[in-house]
């Protein structure tokens, strides 16, 4: 009785300060509230409090996180707040103990990760990157142990453990079921990694150190620039072009803001492998233009990363902050007022 009561009481409160209750599937919801939607359900799924998954197979369960991937390259955040949620619930309520069903939960968790990384909700990454991590463990699959490190890295540098966020990528790194192999999809990964270290480096202060990682992680894209686009779902996919997108920000985090914006004079937006890399490219412009005093040249950034993304660019809280910091330090246009009126900014 207790119990219940206790219940009632905080689901009562809960209406009373959070505001309107969640949209449910299907029905419409504000592009910058796509965060904050995903963030909850998310949440609940992990926690075990999401809706009764169904019943399927193995099959069904692989394309649906196919879907959800595809969901993630294209920023359609509302999609995969309706998709990811459910997704992990019946990946959990299906799995047999297989080293198969271990995996494909350890991919769901990493994408999550991913998506809780760009959302700026360290706690629910956390949790999420350490299960991926755990599971892939148990699969015994190199390149899924290397991407939950990978993501491990990064919200370790988020937290401002640089020397644990690089000793996590450069170990997963220099793992020999990375370094002697010869399926390039391992070699790719170890080209992630190290431009995760070298991220480190960057926001460590160490530009020389940063640009050492970055050229070894360029010669191995350059090495497998000729073949087929390699790990579309670990960081959108490894080439020569990706990796000068990584210069970009490593350079202005470095606090080369020149460095950065001549990067990415170098680089074609159009040669990148997805919509999210893209919306990268102009989100990471926008903040060397930022971080150099042009105003103008951000606010034309921003505005073509939300012709590529609008999901991405209306609910991110960085791109967002971003938005803010134009309104309060200078002068307005109608296009930046209707920029921060459609990311939720009033």
């Amino acid at each position: 009785m207790r119990r219940r009561q206790l219940l009632t009481s905080l689901t009562l409160t809960a209406a009373a300060t959070a505001g309107p209750p969640l949209v449910r599937p299907g029905e419409p919801a504000d592009e910058a509230d796509a965060g904050g939607l995903l963030i909850d359900r998310v949440r609940d799924a992990m926690l075990g409090l999401g809706p009764a998954p169904a019943d399927v197979s193995a099959e069904h369960l692989q394309l649906a996180l196919s879907a959800a991937h595809t969901d993630f390259h294209s920023c359609r955040y509302l999609r995969l707040a309706d998709r990811l949620p459910l997704l992990l619930a019946t990946a959990h309520a299906t799995a047999d103990g297989t080293t198969g069903s271990a995996a494909l939960l350890a991919e769901v968790y990493t994408l999550i990760t991913r998506m809780l990384v760009k959302l700026d909700d360290q706690q629910l990454g956390w949790m999420a990157a350490d299960r991926a991590r755990v599971l892939a463990a148990g699969a015994e699959r190199p390149l899924l142990v290397a991407e939950a490190a990978r993501q491990m890295a990064v919200l370790a540098r988020k937290a401002g453990w640089h020397e644990q966020a690089m000793t996590i990528a450069l170990n997963a790194a220099d793992h020999p079921a990375l370094t002697d192999a010869t399926d390039l999809r391992y070699a790719a990964e170890r080209g992630l990694l190290l431009q995760s270290a070298a991220y480190t480096a960057a926001r460590a202060g160490d530009a020389a150190g940063m640009r050492e990682l970055t050229g070894q992680a360029a010669a191995i894209a350059a090495r497998l620039a000729a073949g087929p686009l390699l790990l579309r779902d670990h960081g959108g996919g490894f080439t020569p072009a990706t990796v000068q997108l990584h210069r970009i920000s490593a350079e202005y985090a470095a606090g080369d803001v020149g460095a950065a914006i001549a990067a990415a004079r170098q680089l074609r937006p159009a040669g990148l492998p997805t919509i999210e890399r893209r919306a990268r490219y102009y989100t990471d412009l926008a903040r060397a233009h930022h971080l150099a005093g042009c105003r103008d040249q951000c606010l034309a950034a921003l505005l073509a990363a939300e012709r590529h993304a609008p999901q991405e660019t209306h609910a991110r809280p960085a791109v967002r902050d971003l938005v803010q910091s134009l309104l309060i330090t200078g002068r307005t246009s109608p296009p930046l007022r209707g920029l921060a009126l459609r990311c939720g900014i009033t």
